[in-house]
Parts: C-alpha cells; sequence; structure tokens
C-alpha cells in the first residue's frame, strides 16, 4: 500500500507547471524569430531562417492527387482586368501567370486530376442585402459578372473568362470545371464532390486570390479530410492601405497547410 510519504516522491502535473511550459515555449519562440528577424526585413515573405513549426511531411501520391486552381480569371490576373490596380504588383513579383500555366501543364503531363473552381457573379447576386467589404467592392467594380447563368452572352474575353493561355488545359474535356463558389470558399459549389468521386483525397493548390478564395478553399479542404499542399508562387493578392494580402495568406498557409511547396519543387515531382 502506497503511504503519502510514497506520493511526496511521484511526479506531478501541475497548471503551475504546465504554465512554466508554455512560457518557455513563448520564449524559445520569441528567441528563433529574432533569430531570423534580419533575414525577413530584407524580403518579408522569406521562409523563416530558423522555423519553429514542424516541417512538412507530406509526399505527393499521384494515384490520388490534383490540382486546383481558384479563379484562374482575366480580372484577377491580366493587366485588362478590374482587380489589376490591387493585385498586379504581387502578380507580377510571384510570376503568378506562367507558374499557373506551368502547373496546369505538370499536371496534365502526369495524368492527375485537375481542377477549376471559378467565380461568377450574376443579376441576381447584386441583390444581397449584406455584404463584406470585399464583396461590395467586387460587386461595385462589376468583377466576374455574367449575364445569366443560362447564357455565355458577352462572356467570350470578359473578365468573368477564364485566361487565354490556360484554356487549352481547361477545356480539353477531361479538366472539371466546378459550380462556381460565390463570396471565397468552395462550400457553396461542388468542388469536395467533384474530388471524392475521382477518388481524390491530396489536392495542390494554387490560383487568386492568395488571402481570399485560395486561403477559404485550404480551410474548407482541410476541415473535409484532404491532404493539401498550397503552392506559394501559385498564387498573389492585394496590396492595400488595409494590408498586404499575400504576406497574410503566407502566414496562415506556413501554419494550417500540410505542405507549401514552389512551383518548381511541384513540377518537378509531376515530372
Amino acid at each position: 500500500m502506497c503511504t503519502c510519504h510514497d506520493h511526496d516522491h511521484e511526479p506531478k502535473f501541475t497548471r503551475r507547471a504546465a504554465l512554466t511550459g508554455t512560457a518557455a515555449l513563448a520564449a524559445a519562440a520569441t528567441g528563433l524569430a529574432a533569430s531570423g528577424a534580419q533575414a525577413q526585413e530584407a524580403n518579408p515573405y522569406a521562409p523563416p531562417a530558423e522555423p519553429f513549426l514542424p516541417p512538412s511531411d507530406m509526399v505527393l501520391d499521384l494515384s490520388r492527387a490534383a490540382l486546383v486552381v481558384t479563379d484562374p480569371q482575366i480580372d484577377f490576373l491580366s493587366p485588362d482586368g478590374v482587380a489589376w490596380g490591387a493585385v498586379g504588383k504581387s502578380v507580377e513579383m510571384n510570376n503568378t501567370v506562367d507558374n499557373i500555366e506551368r502547373l496546369f501543364k505538370a499536371a496534365k503531363g502526369a495524368d492527375i486530376t485537375v481542377a477549376v473552381s471559378p467565380h461568377y457573379y450574376y443579376p441576381t447576386d447584386h441583390g444581397w442585402k449584406f455584404e463584406g467589404a470585399l464583396e461590395k467592392l467586387m460587386h461595385k467594380i462589376s468583377m466576374f459578372d455574367r449575364k445569366s447563368p443560362l447564357s455565355l452572352d458577352g462572356f467570350e474575353g470578359s473578365g468573368a473568362d477564364y485566361m487565354p493561355q490556360y484554356k487549352p488545359y481547361i477545356e480539353d474535356g477531361k479538366t472539371i470545371q466546378c459550380s462556381p463558389h460565390k463570396v471565397y470558399g468552395p462550400e457553396t459549389n461542388d468542388l469536395a464532390l467533384q474530388l471524392r468521386k475521382m477518388g481524390v483525397d491530396q489536392v495542390i493548390l494554387a490560383g487568386m486570390s492568395a488571402n481570399l478564395c485560395t486561403e477559404s478553399h485550404m480551410r474548407e479542404l482541410l476541415e473535409q479530410g484532404f491532404e493539401v499542399a498550397v503552392v506559394s508562387d501559385g498564387t498573389a493578392a492585394a496590396m492595400l492601405p488595409e494590408g498586404d494580402g499575400y504576406l497574410a495568406a503566407l502566414t496562415n498557409f506556413r501554419f494550417m497547410a500540410n505542405a507549401l511547396w514552389t512551383t518548381d519543387e511541384v513540377v518537378a515531382m509531376l515530372g
């Protein structure tokens, strides 16, 4: 039988010990962040010199993988698009347009599932009774507008249309063109269903815009049980007085995605 004296020598896990451990963890994180501060001052988008979070262990399996591209459309990716003034600098910095094309080409060459999750607004969508800040802006500048869900009248070459260089990949009769998402995430379209029906549970995610539709797709796909790798230079975002959307997205990609890969890395894996 144990005595009280015996219990005095057993290790105890107390709230005080937990708090002490948390404080030590925070101190370590602060130290690591400080050590990489100089490198990130030169390039705020660069990976941390000494990461605190565990490295990715995602291994791409082509038999169950898909490339998913959000909003590969003129309004986001072309100087003729209505959002170019907000996103153009980030798109050019990341070479996003060319990188997305490289991803399409590599995915087709590897014969994996490819899906596009587009963004369209119809006249009835402009009757919404409430909207967030970016929704208000998109409706104000007629971003992604189509005349009707049942008509392609005026669609060809409009801001809602796909970038011309992507059309050979998207319109090959094999690419899944999902129903449109309406705000940011795929909760309102059939992307998850289409991927499940193709036996996909790994997603390589790219497209526009980093901290809006791309990040929202990442979050929902993770919640749905998919393994998600985001392509860091296969996306871009608005850079506004309110904040740098690309930098905000990178933080969340690093915190949540199963992997954060470059286009070069993905092309090599698919090759």
